[in-house]
């Protein structure tokens, strides 16, 4: 958000945050939350570099293609362990996954 805006609604009253402070996340919530957005967006650009279809992923990882979207889009009832597994069908390296896991740095003012 641009520094005009975030004045401009900061007058009207509006108190402005992260979505770690508005749900009151730990750090370590906050850690696990971006960790597994992170593989869901590694997940689908893999996917889509090897280019394989939601279908033809889920047919490798022994799953089904509404799975596969779920786990794209961030969804909570996706565990880390199947967004790795996915990544790996995927035809992602270690190396990659072990990024998407790194600590990412924080933009400016966030």
């Amino acid at each position: 958000m641009d520094r005009k805006k975030r004045k401009r609604l900061e007058r009207a009253g509006w108190r402005i945050g992260s979505a770690a402070e508005f749900l009151d996340l730990s750090d370590v919530e906050e850690a696990l939350v971006d960790m597994k957005l992170t593989l869901g967006t590694r997940l689908k650009k893999a996917r889509e570099r090897h280019n394989l279809t939601q279908t033809a992923l889920a047919r490798r990882m022994g799953s089904s293609q509404s799975r596969v979207a779920k786990m794209e889009s961030g969804d909570p009832g996706v565990s880390l362990d199947l967004l790795v597994q996915g990544m790996l069908a995927a035809g992602a390296t270690r190396q990659e996954i072990a990024s998407a896991l790194s600590p990412r740095k924080r933009a400016a003012g966030a």
